[in-house]
């Protein structure tokens, strides 16, 4: 016998391979592990009330959504929430009802606006403007065979290094004046213009599938001025997670060495897929990847909706 309804609950920590393997299903460019999942749900921010919750169809665990307040931006009001189900559990009401459960959540904390990203393909934007969602913003992923030659390095300019981040394992702050100089010119709906220190440590800085040897940090006469952030599986793929530049350093190709290099010591290491993505507006770092080999090889929108 099976059940026509989804059963939706909290998520625990017996779940996480499956609801890994439901974020990842038709969708390889997104380096997810299981590991990230249980750390991203065991680690406790009060201000973001993060939550993830599972649908469970005739016993399985079928698909997921995690979601939050959006934290690092003055405009109060805004949460995401971001979900997957496997194909052959679609239109089963899973997703309706993972997406009711987060609205629900969010809206208790105050979130007014929420946004999700929506695979770029007509059934999935239908899904979403069917339930109330606006489309906004595009973004592409893009993907890179890393078995394949790298373009030659650029000449490094006089007093530039690149460095492990690794090297700032006791003291990482000036990595995060980077990061919060750069995202300020993210494109994006939110303005990211207010990112915490202790927020970022905790967060990005703790992940366990950020490989701190692998992200690779430009430095000019001595003062961190770009760098390239990379997480991986811990097994053949690799993800950009964020390549940024202080705004003083920019016009130099700080970020393309450093992301170079990272590509570079990631195949060295025996990563075999790196992936990408970028706002199709970023010119500048769609430029870079490019020129890096990266080829898109899949799309998503922006989905948002007004909580009442």
């Amino acid at each position: 016998m099976t059940s026509d309804e989804p059963t939706i609950r909290e998520f625990r920590p017996a779940d996480a391979e499956a609801v890994a393997a439901a974020h990842r299903a038709g969708r390889e460019h997104l380096v997810w592990s299981a590991e990230a999942l249980l750390w991203a749900n065991a680690r406790q921010n009060p201000d973001e009330h993060f939550r993830t919750f599972v649908a469970e169809l005739d016993g399985r665990v079928v698909g997921a959504v995690r979601c939050a307040l959006t934290l690092g931006t003055t405009t109060g009001g805004l949460g995401y929430a971001n979900g997957s189900v496997l194909p052959e559990f679609r239109r089963r009401g899973a997703a309706t009802a993972l997406l009711a459960a987060a609205e629900g959540h969010l809206a208790e904390h105050g979130v007014t606006e929420m946004h999700t990203w929506l695979d770029d393909e007509p059934a999935s934007l239908a899904f979403a403007a069917a339930r109330g969602y606006e489309v906004g913003r595009e973004a592409q992923f893009g993907g890179r065979d890393l078995r394949l030659p790298l373009p030659p390095a650029p000449e490094r300019p006089a007093g530039v290094e690149l460095r492990p981040a690794s090297d700032w394992a006791h003291d990482p702050r000036p990595l995060f004046l980077v990061e919060a100089d750069a995202i300020r010119d993210e494109p994006g709906e939110v303005t990211m213009d207010n990112l915490d220190y202790e927020a970022w440590l905790h967060g990005d800085w703790a992940r366990p599938d950020l490989d701190r040897e692998l992200t690779v940090v430009a430095v000019v006469d001595g003062e961190p001025a770009a760098f390239t952030m990379a997480t991986t599986d811990g097994a053949d793929r690799y993800w950009s997670a964020f390549t940024g530049c202080r705004r003083e350093f920019r016009g130099r190709g700080l970020s393309k060495l450093a992301k170079r290099e990272s590509l570079r010591l990631a195949a060295a290491a025996g990563y075999r897929h790196a992936y990408t993505s970028n706002d199709t507006t970023n010119a500048p770092m769609l430029a870079v990847n490019a020129w890096l080999g990266y080829e898109r090889c899949a799309g998503e929108r922006k989905g948002i909706k007004r909580l009442g």
